[in-house]
C-alpha cells in the first residue's frame, strides 16, 4: 500500500476553504484551559468544515503560540470568535436557531449512539473546561445533553478527542441526510 503525497491529497487553499460551504455545527469552547486543546480545536474543526469555533471566558485566543503549535495553520481558515460570558454565548446561539447541545456526563444525557441528526438542524456542540466541565449556565439553557459512552476505568476523555468524535458523528450523519 502507498500512503498518498501531500499534492495527491488536493487540500484546499485557504481562500477556497473560506468560500466552501460548511456543515450547519459551531463548537463552543468553555472555558478551556489549555491553548493546546484550542489549537486542535481549530484543527478538528477545519477538517471536518465546521461552521466556526466560539471561544468564551478563559479560553485562549489565537494568536498564540501553543494554539499555533497545534492548529498548524487552521486559526487562518476557521471562523471563529470570543466571547466574555456564557450568556453572550447563548443569546448569539439562540438568535441563530442554533440548538445548545453540551458534550457532558449528565442524569438526563442521551448517549452518543441514540442521538437522531435532524435535516434541518444547527446545532451548537458545548465542550468544557478540563477540570470542571461545562458551566451549569450552559446546561440550563440546552434542549439535551450528549455523552460519548466509555467502558473503561477512567470517566474522561481529554477534549481534542471528544471534539473528533463528536464532530465526525455529527458530519456523518449530516452527510447521510
Amino acid at each position: 500500500m502507498r500512503k498518498l503525497s501531500l499534492k495527491e491529497l488536493n487540500r484546499l487553499d485557504v481562500d477556497s476553504y473560506k468560500q466552501k460551504q460548511k456543515h450547519p455545527c459551531i463548537i463552543v469552547l468553555d472555558n478551556v484551559r489549555s491553548a493546546l486543546n484550542v489549537g486542535s480545536a481549530f484543527r478538528t474543526t477545519d477538517s471536518f468544515a465546521l461552521e466556526e469555533i466560539i471561544l468564551v471566558g478563559i479560553t485562549a485566543q489565537p494568536p498564540h503560540r501553543e494554539i499555533s503549535k497545534t492548529a498548524i495553520g487552521a486559526t487562518e481558515s476557521v471562523s471563529w470568535k470570543y466571547m466574555q460570558t456564557e450568556a453572550e454565548v447563548i443569546d448569539y446561539l439562540i438568535e441563530k436557531g442554533y440548538k445548545l447541545l453540551p458534550i457532558e456526563q449528565a442524569a438526563e444525557s442521551t448517549s452518543l449512539e441514540q442521538y437522531e441528526v435532524q435535516s434541518d438542524e444547527k446545532v451548537a456542540l458545548i465542550f468544557g473546561n478540563e477540570v470542571k466541565g461545562v458551566s451549569q449556565t450552559f446546561m440550563d439553557a440546552a434542549e439535551d445533553c450528549i455523552e460519548i459512552p466509555q467502558f473503561g476505568t477512567k470517566h474522561s476523555l481529554n477534549i481534542s478527542v471528544s471534539i473528533g468524535i463528536i464532530s465526525w458523528h455529527f458530519v456523518e450523519k449530516m452527510i447521510k441526510i
